[in-house]
């Protein structure tokens, strides 16, 4: 049995990684003007915040249906057996919900699996998927072991500006002209399938990132209390981050997180059109050994 583990940019994997590590991935459309883009197919990193910084507008959305079964029929005739599809939470977004609906005609070939997981919880979760069928295991267990798992993770994420909310309709001109007047850093979090407010910081980005961090801390110690710090996967996430902000970061999840190991993903453009620049997001999950 020779199963694909299939996911989506929105798991900070590009498709030249992706390669590297052994899975596939579907580019997330990103729509600049009207114009469509591919994540990490047809437009740069830089490409992509120039048009924020240029005030472009700059949406995003699923895959289409036609360029998913494209994408499945393109690994079954390439010789694999099943696939796994592990799009971003259906909390977030349609698209699980919509190749469910597409699997449907390739019934014992398409698992989609609803991991409710996006960004640093989903790459870990593709790995794992992959390591499991590496070692045999079908697309069915495959799919049950990470629906099981989705909720074992959690993620927080700081905005540094109100516009890109308001932009997108997610706040009100009048919330965002006095939350950035009063200097509101908004701190949301993911504990299962959507994205909720947890709490709001005034003053810097770092104070932001403070509390973000002592939030993962009280997770880990209540939530994760029985698993080993070994077993423990922390992936810090930025928006257009400069190298020297990106080390800064780090620095400071190595220091509250000595025993665990971390990892650094830039944030997907499905989030950060909804972010803007600047947001810094964190998240932990469990390896499976």
């Amino acid at each position: 049995m020779k199963t694909a583990i299939l996911t989506d940019t929105n798991s900070g994997i590009l498709t030249k990684e992706a390669e590297e590590l052994g899975i596939f991935v579907m580019p997330m459309p990103v729509l600049i003007e009207d114009q469509v883009f591919f994540e990490g197919e047809n437009i740069t990193e830089e490409e992509f915040y120039q048009a924020l910084r240029d005030g472009k507008i700059v949406t995003t959305s699923q895959p289409s249906p036609g360029d998913v079964l494209d994408k499945w029929d393109e690994l079954l005739d390439s010789g694999y057996d099943q696939i796994v599809y592990m799009p971003m939470s259906s909390g977030l977004s349609s698209a699980c919900n919509t190749a469910r609906m597409l699997a449907e005609d390739y019934e014992g070939q398409v698992f989609v699996a609803d991991n409710h997981r996006i960004s640093v919880t989903l790459r870990p979760a593709a790995l794992m998927a992959a390591r499991l069928a590496e070692r045999g295991a079908d697309g069915k267990s495959i799919a049950a072991f990470l629906e099981q798992d989705a909720l074992n993770a959690s993620i927080y994420l700081a905005v540094d500006t109100l516009d890109y909310l308001k932009r997108g309709g997610r706040i009100s001109s009048a919330v965002a002209t006095v939350g950035t007047f009063l200097n509101i850093k908004p701190v949301l979090t993911i504990q299962g399938e959507k994205i909720d407010p947890y709490s709001v910081v005034r003053g810097s980005m770092k104070r932001a990132e403070e509390k973000m961090l002592d939030a993962l801390k009280d997770d880990i110690a209540k939530r994760f209390s029985n698993v080993p710090a070994s077993r423990l996967l922390i992936g810090l996430a930025g928006a257009g981050l400069t190298e020297e902000e990106k080390n800064a970061w780090m620095a400071l999840g190595q220091e509250a997180f000595p025993d665990v190991k971390l990892f650094y993903d830039p944030l997907s453009a499905s989030v950060v059109a909804h972010t803007g620049p600047g947001a810094v997001g964190l998240g932990v999950s469990v390896d499976m050994e």
